[in-house]
């Protein structure tokens, strides 16, 4: 090998490493309110949900959990999910199949709000 040989080889090995790693990509990170696996939590207290919006996988189950003292329900805006009244400590969950975005609002209290976004 000549010293040209050697500097252009030495110039190529990079770029081709940098190519494909560009091409391969590395795993993409999101920003995400769900913790891992196929449930979620979102608490009823004072008066709120929390958090207000949660993201969420297609197949996620969210479960609603009443913390307050006062009874909450968890309805949808377009129909999709609705739960009977929830004292304290009942649950109400439903698992999200499809894609989109999904307002609720507690029907006893309709400034309560909360959005799950399924991605």
């Amino acid at each position: 090998m000549t010293k040209k040989d050697v500097w252009v080889a030495g110039l190529i090995t990079p770029v081709v490493i940098a190519m494909v790693l560009l091409f391969v990509g590395s795993p993409a990170v999101t920003a995400s309110d769900q913790p891992s696996g196929a449930n979620a939590e979102v608490k009823i207290d004072n008066f709120s949900f929390g958090p207000e919006t949660i993201k969420v996988s297609v197949g996620t189950t969210v479960t609603w959990i009443n913390r307050d003292d006062i009874p909450h329900t968890v309805v949808s805006t377009d129909g999709v999910f609705k739960s009977k009244v929830r004292d304290t400590d009942e649950k109400f969950s439903y698992t999200f199949t499809k894609a989109g975005t999904y307002p609720y609002y507690c029907s006893v209290h309709p400034k309560m709000t909360g959005k799950v976004v399924v991605q």
